[in-house]
């Protein structure tokens, strides 16, 4: 089994499709560690703001089976796939890490660039995995939030009731 960590996020009815999205990683991957949930303004494009956390599950699929069943959630969850990079969804889920594996897996970054560049992702993944090491940079996820420009991009942390199955 791997260790995965995955990002989650959603802006139109997003405690609905946080839920379905957990209750579906639940089912199939239980048992869930589970960030905070942050509010957080859209980067890249005007909009409401996002849900946003993360979520770490031991895993025994190939990088490409999990990616297939993380996409099959978002179609699930009323997800079309635009040609706009920056934009409004329902559910977006992204891998972030997969084990210590790195490069480009059957098309998946990893580890995802993202984690670097956004607070939405860094900061609830330091909820879930602080101590843990970046597997090219080599320091702690806290390292690098304590190093991330936190004003730079607007977190908040929310208390969030979702229960799901």
């Amino acid at each position: 089994m791997t260790t995965v960590y995955v990002s989650i996020g959603s802006n139109i009815n997003r405690e609905h499709h946080i839920t379905e999205s957990l209750n579906a990683l639940n089912s199939r991957f239980a048992p869930l560690h589970i960030s905070n949930f942050y509010d957080c303004e859209p980067v890249g494009f005007e909009g409401d703001n996002f849900l946003n956390l993360v979520v770490g599950f031991e895993c025994n699929l190939p990088v490409a089976e999990l990616a297939k069943a993380l996409h099959q959630i978002e179609l699930e969850n009323g997800r079309k796939r635009e040609t706009k990079a920056y934009a409004s969804r329902t559910l977006d889920i992204d891998i972030l890490l997969y084990g210590n594996q790195v490069g480009i897996v059957d098309g998946v970054e990893l580890p995802r660039g993202e984690i670097t560049e956004y607070a939405f992702v860094l900061r609830p993944l330091v909820d879930v995995a602080a101590h843990q090491h970046h597997p090219t940079l080599d320091i702690s996820f806290q390292h690098l939030w304590n190093n991330f420009d936190q004003r730079s991009q607007k977190t908040e942390l929310i208390p969030v009731k979702i229960s799901f199955i």
